[in-house]
């Protein structure tokens, strides 16, 4: 039986070897596959947290509790020593006020600052908002996620049951357009919960093992909460590409071998998909391969 990982490790040499090179949005420049899909079996406990590089898992289930507090600054994730989402409102900052102030400066300001975290630690009305309060042409505000949870338990045959976060009236008000855009559910006759979690654009080296880490994290809250035990994370790829200044960051980690995957297991159930902590994920047997760094194209 193939390692799980083994799909990603070759899809990362696919693009490589067969991807498209393309100018992008950052400048940068990618190399571009169109339309993937991977499989990971969460029904035995273990969780798509990659070993041929460490992951902070930590920060990117951090980041799925921030998405489902309905959050859209950053200043709770800073709290949380979460700096994934600085890059995007210090490039606004620079750019509109012409200050060249370092990262730490920025974020330090943001956590010392009420009214300066109010006017620039604001990414607009990006995940959270819209999974938690979506607002339709009425002015009527929906709890997508509380309604996803709902469904789960009182129709789970339901075809009706996913999120997402392309809201085109406020797609241009964002810091960053959703990449990790669809969530669907499906409940099987086991009472497994399987999700698809469909991702229009995929940065594979830096942001995809975060996304298969938080939809992971994402399933096994949402089955507890439904009374239903973990199934399987399917994960569909729109445009997937590799930076062209990560590309011999990739090839290092091709070139190692897949470790046994890690374990999750939460330590209590909450009342609600609301009051879930970092400290209810215990992730076990996790002894990856050394980091990999790259730099987060903006």
């Amino acid at each position: 039986m193939p390692h799980p990982e083994r799909q990603y490790l070759d899809l990362l040499d696919r693009v490589l070897a067969k991807g498209d090179e393309r100018l992008d949005r950052t400048g940068v420049g990618t190399k571009s596959l169109f339309g993937e899909l991977l499989r990971f079996d969460l029904s035995g406990g273990q969780v798509p947290i990659l070993t041929t590089k460490r992951v902070y898992w930590k920060t990117s289930v951090k980041e799925m509790l921030w998405f489902l507090t309905g959050g859209t600054n950053i200043r709770p994730l800073l709290r949380e020593n979460v700096r994934i989402w600085s890059d995007w409102p210090l490039a606004r900052y620079r750019r509109e006020t012409g200050e060249d102030i370092s990262q730490q400066a920025f974020e330090d300001r943001i956590l010392a600052d009420d009214a300066f975290a109010a006017q620039w630690g604001e990414l607009g009305p990006v995940y959270g908002k819209q999974w938690r309060r979506w607002k339709d042409a009425s002015g009527a505000e929906h709890d997508q996620i509380a309604t996803l949870v709902e469904t789960l338990k009182t129709n789970p045959s339901s075809r009706r049951m996913l999120f997402h976060a392309w809201n085109v009236g406020e797609v241009e008000q964002m810091a960053l357009p959703p990449c990790h855009m669809v969530y669907q559910f499906h409940v099987n006759s086991r009472g497994e919960l399987n999700c698809l979690l469909f991702q229009r654009s995929a940065d594979l080296f830096l942001g995809a093992p975060f996304n298969f880490t938080g939809a992971a994290a994402l399933v096994h809250m949402v089955a507890q909460q439904a009374n239903l035990t973990p199934g399987t994370l399917v994960w569909v790829g729109g445009d997937v590409h590799v930076y062209l200044n990560h590309q011999e960051q990739v090839r290092a980690q091709i070139a190692r071998e897949p470790l046994p995957l890690p374990t999750l297991h939460l330590l209590r159930k909450p009342d609600t998909i609301d009051d879930y902590r970092i400290d209810d994920f215990e992730v076990s047997g996790y002894t990856p391969h050394p980091p990999i760094h790259g730099e987060v194209a903006v």
